[in-house]
């Protein structure tokens, strides 16, 4: 597997986008989501990640915000055929190391309630559960979570 940055607006980046969008649109409407767009994936500050398999074809992703003094996680999104064989761990992985390298030591994300395995995952991992942070409101749909490195 090689995780490596990569465009959101590239076919590849924007494939893994739009199956995110599907996925989130099976539990929340567009006014209880709030995943960046491919567009705001491409500001100054955000890393968008890209996992490939040995023969090149795009599993996941997830994207890394400097909010200055924390790090906050976006669009993390495993394909069907990859999910349950840890690339999820692996993304993450990644980029907290990375938000390490670059001095960072709080990591900090929003997920929705009902997505029981990616909540799994981050409390699996460390992160613990807390209040709204940043400009979020305060909605019963909103999971928020941080991790101290």
């Amino acid at each position: 597997m090689i995780i490596a940055p990569g465009d959101p607006l590239s076919p590849e980046g924007l494939a893994l986008i739009e199956g995110s969008e599907q996925a989130l649109r099976e539990f929340y409407t567009a006014e209880e989501s709030f995943a960046y767009s491919p567009e705001e994936l491409t500001a100054p500050g955000v890393i968008f990640y890209i996992a490939r398999d040995a023969e090149d074809t795009p599993l996941g992703c997830v994207a890394s915000v400097d909010m200055g003094d924390y790090v906050e996680i976006k669009r993390l999104f495993v394909t069907p055929p990859a999910q349950g064989t840890g690339l999820g761990r692996a993304l993450m992985a990644r980029l907290e190391k990375d938000a390490q390298a670059d001095g960072h030591t709080l990591m900090r994300l929003e997920t929705g309630d009902l997505l029981v395995a990616a909540c799994t995952l981050y409390e699996r991992m460390g992160y613990r559960r807390r209040g709204p942070f940043a400009d979020y409101p305060d909605v019963p749909t909103s999971t928020f979570m941080e991790k101290r490195l």
